[in-house]
């Protein structure tokens, strides 16, 4: 009988480090399962931003360094479309007619064929409930020109909140060690530069 007893409760705690030995060999899999789908929806937030922050550039000569800004231009602003057909007076065929025929909201353009898309929701680090990316812009001087710069960033604390909290700091202290930005950033503030730290 005690031999039973002893046999039941050695099987238990077998069971028990048998589970606790799966997970700690299944948690940094889900983790970097978990980690990549909310990286993809980060970028592409920050995709949405670096296209909206060009418009509004190309009309502006400037970036903004302001969400209230960029939201308002997106409701508001405008884009003209061109029309552009070859001068007839031109027999060498390479010169062309620009002509206005009207104009299309920049929101519409950008994000009309995405449903459900919010505007407002732009300014909010996905994963979050009102925590907003990091924005800012401004001139640098290159080369002896001056040249409109900005960035735009979302820390991993932020945006992995609710997953497993030590592979966390381990990815964040990992960053540090080699100097890189402990999240995603797209653009630079001390170089003329539009990339995200993901795509190189």
């Amino acid at each position: 009988m005690k031999n039973n007893i002893i046999k039941i409760v050695l099987a238990i705690v077998i069971i028990v480090l048998a589970y606790f030995v799966y997970e700690s060999i299944l948690e940094p899999v889900r983790f970097k399962k978990d980690k990549n789908i909310r990286e993809l929806e980060v970028i592409q937030q920050l995709k949405d931003i670096r296209t909206s922050q060009m418009i509004y550039r190309s009309i502006n000569n400037k970036y903004t360094p302001s969400f209230d800004t960029l939201i308002e231009f997106l409701h508001n602003g405008e884009i003209p479309v061109v029309n552009i057909i070859p001068d007839p007076e031109d027999t060498t065929f390479t010169k062309t007619i620009n002509d206005t025929i009207g104009y299309i909201n920049v929101g519409d353009s950008l994000f009309g064929k995405r449903p459900n898309f919010v505007i407002e929701d732009i300014r909010f680090i996905p994963f979050t409930d009102t925590i907003e990316f990091e924005m800012n812009a401004g001139e640098i001087e290159q080369g002896r020109v001056k040249v409109n710069v900005f960035e735009i960033s979302a820390l991993y604390e932020y945006f992995l909140k609710g997953l497993d909290k030590q592979l966390i700091i381990n990815l964040i202290k990992s960053k540090k060690e080699i100097e890189r930005f402990p999240g995603l950033k797209l653009g630079s503030m001390t170089e003329a530069s539009t990339d995200g730290n993901w795509e190189f």
